[in-house]
């Protein structure tokens, strides 16, 4: 089968592999459609970060060369013995994290910090192929109020559900999103759900008019706007309960704790190429909780799913282009490292035609 295999610091290759077999309790899924977000291109640019490269992974007992991609949806083609809750035809959405199941934090219920932990994409063959195989118990299936494109972004909804769920949002909250590119939009929409107001800040005009069409209470720009002021205007001089940041540099790191109100939330759920700096005696004197967010738990992915079907979360929007596996590098990674970005996902059909 055809899959694009990371082989290192900008070494991407799209090559013929062995179509994997499944195992007890896996299933193998045609994939549908695979998303490309920014960690993509930053193991591309960067890497690896997370990608498995100097030893195998203690839960999958791999390492690259590596198939990738992590952002999933699939339709049911195969089940192995042991698999109950998955039928062939079955279209579905992957829990892309395996852990030790193990240790303090899977114990725990915090499997988010599993020392072991596994993505697919990072430490196991991921959706950027024609095929994959799964394990039953980490799959989601998927209603019929959900399409198939709309669900390639559940995997970054669940990512923006765990933001807001570990930053406390509720309805008597406001919630600054700092960064709305595509996990900022989904917890824009998150923190609505549950009844907060939200504000997007952005210096792009096309994200902050999504943003309104999708629900912010107040958008943003800070290039044309005194982004203090306005904050303030918005929150009676108090400042937001929470900030999100989404964006994930060492600017915008500083400005959400500044900009948070004292004993406020700052998480930050995006990943960093260079280490933030900050005052931490402001943290000390305003008491500001400063909280990180990685990935997502099975429950995330679950409500990722509920909320998109029940119109709640719109996916729809962010979806900018389908392009086929060969087009990753020179159309799909191009148009998202352009200075004048003008996309939000773009979506491989390893099956495309």
């Amino acid at each position: 089968m055809k899959a694009l295999v990371y082989h290192g610091n900008k070494d991407l290759r799209v090559e013929e592999v062995l179509e994997p077999e499944t195992q007890q309790g896996q299933v193998k899924l045609a994939v549908d459609f695979c998303g490309i977000c920014a960690t993509d291109i930053e193991e591309y640019l960067y890497g690896p970060v997370f990608i498995s490269g100097d030893a195998p992974n203690p839960v999958t007992g791999k390492m690259m060369p590596l198939v990738t991609g992590h952002e999933i949806t699939g339709t049911v083609i195969e089940i192995a013995p042991g698999v109950s809750n998955i039928s062939i035809g079955d279209r579905v959405a992957l829990n892309g994290v395996l852990t030790c199941e193990k240790c303090y934090w899977c114990r725990s219920g915090e499997t988010t910090q599993c020392p072991d932990m596994a993505a697919v994409g990072f430490a196991i063959d991921g959706g950027l192929a024609e095929r994959i195989v799964w394990r039953a118990d980490r799959l989601v299936r998927l209603p019929d109020e959900v399409n198939s494109k709309d669900a390639a972004l559940i995997e970054p909804t669940s990512v923006a559900i765990h933001a807001v769920r570990r930053s406390g949002a509720s309805d008597d909250d406001t919630v600054a999103i700092i960064g709305v590119g595509t996990v900022g939009m989904l917890a824009m929409q998150a923190a609505k759900g549950r009844g907060a107001k939200a504000l997007a800040v952005d210096p792009r005009q096309m994200s902050l008019d999504l943003a309104a069409e999708l629900g912010a209470d107040a958008t943003i720009n800070p290039l044309t706007e005194n982004l203090s002021e306005r904050i303030s205007e918005l929150t009676d001089g108090v400042g937001p309960d929470i900030v999100i940041d989404a964006a994930g540099s060492s600017e915008t790191t500083a400005l959400s704790v500044d900009l948070v109100r004292s004993g406020g939330h700052v998480v930050l759920v995006a990943i960093y190429t260079s280490t933030p700096t900050f005052d931490f005696n402001s943290l000390v004197a305003s008491e500001v909780r400063v909280s990180g967010s990685l990935a997502y738990q099975q429950k995330d992915v679950e409500e990722a799913v509920r909320l998109i079907a029940e119109g709640k979360i719109k996916t729809r929007q962010l979806i900018s282009d389908i392009i086929s596996l060969d087009q990753v590098i020179d159309t799909g990674f191009k148009r998202m490292l352009a200075p004048t970005k003008d996309v939000f996902r773009i979506l491989v059909s390893p099956n495309l035609g």
